[in-house]
Parts: C-alpha cells; structure tokens; sequence
C-alpha cells in the first residue's frame, strides 16, 4: 500500500482503489488501527472509508460475558 500524505484529498478513482485494498486487508484480518498506521491516515478516515465500500465492520474485542442457565 502506497502511503499518502497526512491531509491530502483522495477521490474519484483513487479513493476507490483505496477503497477496495483496504476492503480486502480488513476482511483478511488486519485491524483498523493497523491500516490507517500503514496507510499514513486517521483512524476515522479508514472507518469511513471501509463504511462506504461496504465492508462488514468486526465488533471490538474482550471478553463476553454468557447468559447463566
């Protein structure tokens, strides 16, 4: 993945190859948190950009807790 420079405006078909790459490194296990460091961007910009590519978001992690019989 090609690093892009904190602020700069992606769109058109850039935003959507974008898009499409970090689509399909965050279905094949790769966090959030671990894009956006490889990608030079925010959190909040990969969020939104895996929202608007239609990727199912993971739930955070932890523990659960089980319903008691």
């Amino acid at each position: 993945m090609t690093e892009l420079k904190k602020g700069t405006r992606v769109t058109g078909g850039d935003r959507d190859k974008l898009a499409t790459d970090l689509k399909k490194r965050y279905e094949g296990g790769e966090s959030i948190r671990l894009l956006a460091q490889a990608s030079g961007r925010s959190y909040g910009f990969v969020h939104r950009i895996l929202n608007e590519s239609g990727a199912t978001l993971r739930g955070r992690g932890g523990a659960t807790r089980k319903k008691s019989a």
